[in-house]
């Protein structure tokens, strides 16, 4: 099957393609913000340079999606028919790299939770309540226990 789109066309569609505030970025920041959460964006200093790091929580959060980080879902398992060696190749390395950065991440002593975009449409409680969880357990862990008397 061939490309409905010439290929100056396609490569001025790719183009446009962004890799950083995507709308489900936004969505989660947004979410993140609203249950007062802070964060910091893509800090380069840590390896696959994160979308949203937590630092209070030690907890990284990866905006991800489907398509372009191979999901399991529906959008994330359909291939392109065209260019499939080139596609394969890239689609794989991408899911190569975030394990990757992911695994280097953990050896950091970062915990790292994986929002997927096909998520998002459900909303971001999930995510919140994760982050709620942590929140607690920050919380016990800052609080001495009082001294028997």
């Amino acid at each position: 099957m061939t490309d409905a789109l010439s290929k100056d066309r396609r490569s001025a569609l790719m183009a446009k393609v962004k890799s950083r505030n995507t709308s489900p970025e936004r969505q989660v920041r947004n979410a993140l913000w609203t249950a007062g959460f802070r964060y910091r964006l893509n800090v380069r200093k840590l390896p696959g340079t994160p979308d949203i790091v937590l630092p209070k929580y030690r907890t990284i959060g990866l905006v991800q999606g489907c398509f372009w980080h191979s999901h399991s879902c529906r959008r994330g398992r359909n291939r392109p028919v065209t260019n499939t060696e080139y596609w394969n190749r890239k689609l794989d390395g991408n899911a190569y790299r975030d394990a990757a950065n992911q695994a280097k991440l953990v050896e950091l002593g970062w915990s790292v939770f994986v929002i997927w975009e096909c998520e998002l449409k459900q909303g971001t409680e999930q995510l919140l309540a994760h982050l709620r969880h942590l929140r607690n357990v920050s919380v016990n862990l800052d609080t001495t226990p009082p001294t028997a008397g």
